[in-house]
This record gives structure tokens, C-alpha cells and sequence, in this order.
């Protein structure tokens, strides 16, 4: 279905700038530098006011500026080129025989997520499961994969940041404007709203279904604020993972089953659905209910072609980490849908129960997603591992022989990640080639940048605490744009151990105030609103970067989003990261940085595993799971002292530290090969989306083989698995 986008424009533009309300809602001026020139040139200052919101940006731009850009050839010249390039761009096949093959076919694939993080401007995202999910779609639109993201328009976001005077974390919740915002609503072919709707609790409930335009990838986002919706309703997509257990049950049922609907509505049904985390599981059962209505299928047999179909991502490694919700939530929210299934409410429970007959389990919302799952992965190879032994019941019970999981390694969009400044160099294709003096150059000239861009917020959260001029401007004075830069910016869970390097005052005092040496660390990041105990890890930072020893030199800034993120990523020199081995799946901060020739400091754990990380970095201790604080923070201390420190500043004779950059050089060279989204969205592709397909194929082909799955399929009598 030929989609068309409506927009109520109020930016009356001349005839000739028309084109830039199309090009503001494609997101490849996220990354591609041509389209987003298109707005930057044409009004610096605007651009930076509408927070690089090309939307935001045609409403504030100055109408005089708009007229003396449809009288200048050389601008037109421009706008022409960019557009005829994107729509080039459009029309061009994949690369990828299987890519091209699915085209070819109809085929595609839907991407099922709860947060996506591709821009500031649209800040319905948490943190690093969002920016992946982001950058998949990305690669995906690069890679003109058949794909279509799904996801939920969150009224009020994740949330602002505020740190009070105490530097302790506070929330702010801004409502967003859609209109303000890259979107724009589809029009299906009967002309309509684009509207679904479900039942909750009794209630029908209205689904609006947005569009984010991702290059060639479309993303849905469901939203309940609508009038027609109780009031109660219109604030189930509030808030990314706001409000209480019910909620979460009530935003997964839209995202799974209005995801499906919304799909169907645009005629967009995809043969393969990725489940990006369990949030998405209930997408698994919609497929079955399409089955069982429309062609009139068992549940068994509609279990085994869905689940064929169906990619599950698991990006947790401990069981605390996983939705899981009480019997009766599940008997007030999906009871009556278990009827439309063809399977009695204790059949559907024991689909998301680790031991099917356990009555008092809660239901799981990973276990349902493993359970109607033809491929699942990991996201590490040590996580694969991991993940083995965590769901070892669970595996042994799946009914098809594709039952362990598989690893497929995160990978980080280079396009949005790479600074500029590196990116111009030849660093991933020559590196041999690569002027050693002009990327020292290049890099301090970042380090200097992100220097002012951490004054200017520091300075400017003094002045919202209701500070004096003088203690502003004395925040605006701090770091020191030469020194040796460390950045720890993550989310603020307690297993990522934030302030480990905090442990012994004294010796980080040491290692930080060493004359002609001299060191900074600065932290960022969010705790969730509910997880106290990463919010008192943040009051201790922040405490720490008060004390009279640290002041300058230890800085935590606040508000961590990904513009902020960008700058760090680009312009630190060292990127820490200590969690509690084996509690990160993945991790893919460090890749961002080591894409900039950012050299990681890391515990073995998640993908710094897998990564030849003598050649690109340094590792923190051995290999070891749950090593103890104490020996970690040692290993820690002695790799910065011995190792880190005196590399970075043994300078040759040009004033180089020659050994620090062979390093940079070798990280953007090989992290960003080896650990690129394209890498990662390409091995999903061969992996699990063309499997996929084949298995389902041959399923629909071959009735004799689907019954003789069914029969062999787990399920204890009375459980409701065989039924």
C-alpha cells in the first residue's frame, strides 16, 4: 500500500521551499550531513533554537529568510540535489540478494520495540535498548531491508532530568507536541484516521497510529490520547515506563496486539515480527489469533506457523531484569482474548510460565516470548551463554527444533555515532593512511568542544538551582580542555557500579592531581524514577564533584540525552566501563566511543569480551564473573596508573603521544567493522529473518511435517500447550 503522508502545515513556505516539509520528516538528517545542511545553512541560528528540529525549525525560521532562499539559485541548487538524492536512494534495491529477494516476494519484517531513541527531537527512548532499536532501523533504511518499526508515541517521554541543589535526581515530565515533532499521520487507503482499536478490562479502546518516516524505514507509534478514550485510557502512553505494574500490562497489550492491527490497518502485515525484549510478546498471540480466524487453524498448528515466524531478541541476563506479571492481571486483561485463541485461560498462562503447572508462578513475559519463538538470540556471545543456562527449562520445552539461542552481537549506527571530524578521516577504510597529527588535531579540538558544552551545562543547572552569578560562573570555569578525559555516561542501574572508582579517595585524588599529569572524569546518566538506589550512586558523584580535592577535576552533568552523549562519545579520551561480569548482556556505549577513537577501559563483560581489546583498549582485571568491588576497583586503580595514564602522556618529538594514537587508530578501524549496526542488522537478516522464512514455507508447504510438530509438541495434560 502506497502510503501518503498528511501534514497541516502552518509554515507557508514559498511555493519553491516546499520540499523541505517532506525532507523534515525523513530522520536521515539525523545522519546524513546532505539533508541536514539543507536546514543548518539556511538559518544557523534557528536551527540551534529549534534544538536541530528541522520541524520546530521551519515554524521559527524568519519569513525574510525563506524569501531570500527561494530567490538564491545556489541554495535551490542544493535543496534539488539533496532531494533527487534521497529519492535515488528510494527506488535503489538491496545489496543483499535476501534483502532483494524478500522485496521481490512482498515479504517483510516487522521490529517490534517498547522505546526507540533516534534523535532528541523525539525523546521516546530510556536509554541504550532504545538507541539500539534506533539504530536498527537505520541500518535497516541503509540496507533497504523490507522493515517496519512499531512502537509507542509516549505523550510525556521518558523524562527530563533535574538535579536539585542536594544533587539528587529529580523528574520533570514536558508534554510533547506531535505537531512539533517529526510525525505525521498516514492515510490509509479508505481515507480514514488511522485508528485500531482493543479491548481492555471490558473497554474499547482507540489507537491513533503516528509515523515516524526512518529513511525508507516507516515506524509506527500508537497512541491512546484520544478524546473518544476514558481518561484513564488516553494515559496508558503516557510515559515510558511510567506508572504501575498495570500499566505496563495495559502499554504491552498496545504494543503487541495494536502493534499487529496498526500494521494490518496500513496493509503493511509483516511475514516475519522481531520482538525486541518481551515487552513486544504479545504480538506472538495476535499472529496466533489471525490464524486460528482466518484460516482456521488449531491453536497448535497456529502456535507452530506463527512461532516460525517469529524473532525474539532477550537483552537481559538476570531473572530480576524480566516482565512479570501476577494471575490476575492477566485474568482482568487478556482472559476473554484467550478464548479468541482457541486456548482456556490456564492454557495461556502456562505459555509464560518457567514450569507450566506451577499455579503460583507469575506470568512471564520473556517465557511467552521464548515459548512462540522460532529463533531467539542473545546479544553477546557471553550473554548467549548466559542466557543458556537462564532459560535452560524454557529451551528444552520449545517446541521446534531452533529452540537455543542463538548470539547475534549489538552493533552502533556509525552514521549517527562517528563525529564528522573522524569520520572525514580514512580511518576505517586506510587506516595505514590516516596523518597521525592532523587526527590528534582533530581529536583535541572534540575534547575542547565537549569541555564547553559541560561548562555551559554546569554553569546553566546552577542558574536554574537559583544560584548566584558568582557560583555560576565559577561552574563555567571548571575541566580542563587538555587534560587526560575519562567519561563514564550510562544508565545509572547499580551493577553498572558508577562509583567504583570512588572507592578509595585518597589514591583517586592521587591519580587525578599529578603535576603535569593532570586527569578528569566526567559522569552522566539516569536512574529510573523508582530505582533508589541508582539515584543515591548519582547524589554520591555529585557530592564527590563538590568536595574542595575533586572540584574541577570530577563533574557529574545532568540530563543525559543523546546529543549529550554524541559530544562525549567524540571527545573523551577514555571510556570506563565496570559492571558486575556477567550482568551486561551487551553494552554499546563503548562502541560509540572506540567508533571516535575513544580508547575503553572495561571489565570483561558483554561485547568488550568478543573485541580484540589489547589492540583497541585496556581490560580491567581477568575474566571472572562476580569478581568482588574491592578487587576490581584495584584492578582498576593499578591499569590507570601503570597503563593508561602514562601512555596518554608520553609524547614524541613532534609532541605526539605516539603509542596512544595507534591505538585510536586501531579501535575506529576495528570496533567499527566489527561492532557496526549494519554488521549486526545483516546477521539478523541471514540468521533469523530468512530462516524464518524458509521454516514458515515450509510449514505451509508440507502439512505432514506441521503434524507431526504438533504432535511431538511439550505440554503436560490439562496445561493447554497441546490443545
Amino acid at each position: 500500500m502506497e502510503q501518503h503522508e498528511t501534514h497541516t502545515s502552518p509554515f507557508g513556505l514559498p511555493a519553491r521551499l516546499q520540499p523541505l516539509l517532506t525532507l523534515s520528516r525523513d530522520l536521515r538528517w539525523i545522519w546524513r550531513p546532505e539533508p541536514r545542511s539543507v536546514f543548518s545553512s539556511l538559518d544557523p541560528e534557528s536551527w540551534e533554537r529549534a534544538g536541530e528540529n528541522p520541524v520546530e525549525f521551519l515554524r521559527i525560521v524568519p519569513t525574510g529568510r525563506l524569501l531570500e532562499a527561494a530567490r538564491d539559485e545556489g541554495y535551490l541548487a542544493h535543496l534539488d540535489s539533496v532531494v533527487e538524492r534521497l529519492s535515488q536512494e528510494d527506488r535503489a534495491p538491496a545489496r543483499h540478494p535476501g534483502a532483494a529477494g524478500m522485496a521481490e516476494r512482498r515479504e517483510s519484517i516487522a521490529y517490534f520495540s517498547a522505546e526507540f531513541g533516534l534523535t532528541d527531537a523525539l525523546p521516546i527512548y530510556a536509554g541504550g535498548l532504545g538507541v539500539l532499536a534506533g539504530d536498527h532501523l537505520k541500518s535497516a533504511s541503509d540496507l533497504a531491508l523490507p522493515l517496519a518499526g512499531v512502537g509507542i508515541f509516549y505523550a510525556e517521554g521518558y523524562f527530563r532530568q533535574l538535579l536539585d541543589v542536594d544533587g539528587r535526581q529529580r523528574e520533570a515530565y514536558p508534554a510533547l507536541d506531535p505537531d512539533r515533532l517529526p510525525l505525521s499521520v498516514p492515510e490509509p487507503d479508505d481515507g480514514k484516521r488511522p485508528i485500531v482499536s482493543l479491548t481492555l478490562a471490558g473497554r474499547e479502546v482507540h489507537l491513533l497510529v503516528r509515523l515516524a518516516r526512518v529513511g525508507r524505514v516507516p515506524l509506527l507509534l500508537l497512541d491512546t490520547n484520544l478524546p473518544q478514550n476514558a481518561p484513564a485510557d488516553r494515559e496508558i502512553t503516557a510515559r515510558l515506563y511510567g506508572g504501575d505494574f498495570e500499566n505496563r500490562i495495559r502499554q504491552e497489550i498496545v504494543l503487541g496486539i495494536g502493534g499487529m492491527r496498526a500494521l494490518d490497518l496500513l496493509g503493511l502485515r509483516p511475514a516475519v515480527r522481531h520482538l525486541n525484549e518481551g515487552h513486544a510478546a504479545f504480538a506472538a498471540l495476535e499472529k496466533i489469533r489471525q490464524l486460528v480466524f482466518e484460516e482456521g487453524l488449531s491453536f497448535a498448528a497456529a502456535r507452530e506457523v506463527g512461532a516460525a515466524g517469529n524473532v525474539f531478541t532477550t537483552h537481559t541476563p538476570v531473572p530480576a531484569g524480566i516482565d512479570r506479571f501476577p494471575v490476575e492481571l492477566l485474568e482482568k486483561y487478556v482472559a476473554g482474548y484467550a478464548a479468541d485463541l482457541g486456548l482456556s485461560f490456564d492454557g495461556l498462562l502456562a505459555l509464560g510460565r518457567e514450569i507450566p503447572e506451577d499455579a503460583k508462578e507469575h506470568f512471564s513475559m520473556a517465557v511467552l516470548a521464548l515459548r512462540l519463538s522460532g529463533r531467539t538470540n542473545a546479544v553477546s556471545r557471553l550473554h548467549a551463554r548466559v542466557a543458556r543456562r537462564l532459560w535452560r527449562c524454557v529451551i528444552s520445552q520449545t517446541p521446534s527444533e531452533e529452540g537455543a539461542i542463538l548470539s547475534v552481537t549489538n552493533g552502533v549506527h556509525r552514521g549517527t555515532w562517528a563525529s564528522p571530524e573522524i569520520a572525514g578521516l580514512p580511518v576505517l577504510e586506510r587506516p595505514d593512511e590516516v596523518d597521525r597529527a592532523e587526527l590528534w588535531r582533530r581529536h583535541e579540538a572534540l575534547r575542547a568542544r565537549l569541555v564547553l558544552l559541560a561548562r555551559g551545562r554546569l554553569a546553566g543547572e546552577k542558574r536554574r538551582q537559583g544560584a548566584s552569578a558568582q557560583e555560576a560562573e565559577a561552574a563555567s570555569g571548571i575541566l580542563d580542555p587538555s587534560a587526560l578525559t575519562i567519561g563514564f555516561a550510562r544508565r545509572f542501574a547499580t551493577y553498572k557500579r558508577a562509583t567504583l572508582i570512588l572507592r578509595d579517595p585518597e589514591r583517586l585524588h592521587r591519580l587525578l592531581a599529578q603535576p603535569g599529569r593532570p586527569v578528569q572524569l566526567l559522569f552522566a546518566g539516569k536512574a529510573h524514577p523508582r530505582d533508589e538506589a541508582g539515584k543515591e550512586f548519582l547524589h554520591t558523584i555529585s557530592e564527590y564533584a563538590g568536595m574542595p580535592e575533586f572540584r574541577g577535576r570530577l563533574a557529574l552533568l545532568p540530563d543525559y540525552e543523546m546529543g549529550l552523549a554524541r559530544a562525549l562519545v567524540s571527545g573523551c579520551d577514555v571510556w570506563l566501563n565496570n559492571p558486575v561480569r556477567p550482568h551486561e548482556a551487551s553494552g554499546t556505549s563503548g562502541m560509540k566511543a572506540a567508533m571516535n577513537g575513544v580508547l575503553n577501559l572495561s571489565v570483561m563483560d558483554g561485547w568488550w569480551d568478543e573485541a580484540p581489546h589489547e589492540e583497541v583498549g585496556f581490560a580491567i582485571g581477568e575474566a571472572r564473573d562476580h569478581a568482588p568491588d574491592e578487587e576490581v576497583a584495584e584492578a582498576l586503580y593499578e591499569v590507570l596508573e601503570n597503563r593508561v595514564i602514562p601512555m596518554f602522556y608520553e609524547r614524541d618529538e613532534r609532541g605526539l603521544p605516539a603509542a596512544w594514537i595507534e591505538k585510536m587508530i586501531q579501535s575506529a578501524h576495528r570496533i567499527g567493522r566489527l561492532f557496526s549496526s549494519d554488521r549486526m542488522v545483516t546477521e539478523y537478516l541471514e540468521l533469523c529473518y530468512l530462516p524464518a522464512l524458509e521454516r514458515v514455507r515450509a510449514l505451509r508447504e508440507d502439512p505432514g511435517r506441521l503434524s507431526e510438530l504438533i504432535a511431538a509438541a511439550p505440554g503436560p495434560p490439562g496445561s493447554g500447550l497441546r490443545e
